[in-house]
């Protein structure tokens, strides 16, 4: 599967960031549901004032649970 150019220019985008020591974790709330999430923001500056740019929020509970890995065969065909 091909990760879409958009996401590429995200990733890149948070890996200077990251670089740069431009990385904040804040606690928001989910739009939707209200729930509690811990977003992974990038830190830029508008003149005096900051401006965080979310990437994404971490995963709640055990994330190796939460995703499937890449794999080599069709989700969900048999072995």
């Amino acid at each position: 599967m091909a990760i879409p150019d958009h996401h590429l220019k995200n990733f890149r985008t948070l890996m200077r960031a990251a670089e740069d020591g431009n990385l904040a974790l804040m606690e928001c709330r989910d739009a939707v549901t209200g729930e509690k999430r811990f977003v992974l923001c990038g830190v830029g500056r508008d003149g005096n004032d900051y401006v965080m740019t979310p990437f994404g929020h971490l995963a709640e509970g055990n994330p190796f649970e939460a995703y499937v890995p890449p794999q080599s065969r069709p989700f969900g065909a048999p072995h």
